[in-house]
């Protein structure tokens, strides 16, 4: 069994995407609820929405990108 390096590199390429992933979702999420509290019955609601749309979307696609991240982790040191 030997380490495929290129595979690797992507690996942690993908991992450290995934690390600014996990900070950069919450935050999006806490700006989106302090934003909906903020314009609580103001024309400029639909702007809090949006944030937090976007903020799940972010989420749904971090924990999407943290499966890959891993299988490709594992795969370049089990060597499948």
């Amino acid at each position: 069994m030997s380490t495929n390096y290129n595979l690797l590199g992507k690996g942690l390429r993908n991992l450290s995407i995934l690390l600014i992933l996990f900070i950069a979702s919450p935050i999006s999420l806490t700006m989106g609820f302090k934003a909906l509290k903020k314009f609580d019955n103001t024309p400029q609601e639909y702007i809090s929405y949006l944030i937090l749309f976007v903020a799940a979307l972010i989420i749904i696609f971090t924990i999407y990108f943290a499966f890959k991240t891993f299988n490709v982790l594992l795969k370049a040191i089990f060597n499948n």
